[in-house]
């Protein structure tokens, strides 16, 4: 799976605009899951996004406890 993330504005027609460069990077068919947050506080959308960084980060020196485990 591969996600993309984007901002887009909402209309009073209520249809989402994708961006011409996201747009181009997906495929010709198949099937996708949308998610909208809409009304989002700045500062959740900064830890949204800190979470997500860590989260796609190598395991921490603070993980490494739980190795023997595995």
């Amino acid at each position: 799976m591969r996600t993309v993330e984007f901002q887009t504005e909402l209309g009073p027609d209520r249809m989402l605009a994708i961006p011409e460069r996201v747009a181009a990077s997906l495929p010709s068919s198949g099937k996708a899951t949308v998610l909208v947050f809409v009304d989002l506080d700045p500062e959740d959308e900064a830890w949204r996004e800190a979470s997500y960084k860590q989260f796609l980060r190598d395991e921490s020196d603070e993980d490494a406890v739980y190795d023997k485990y595995r």
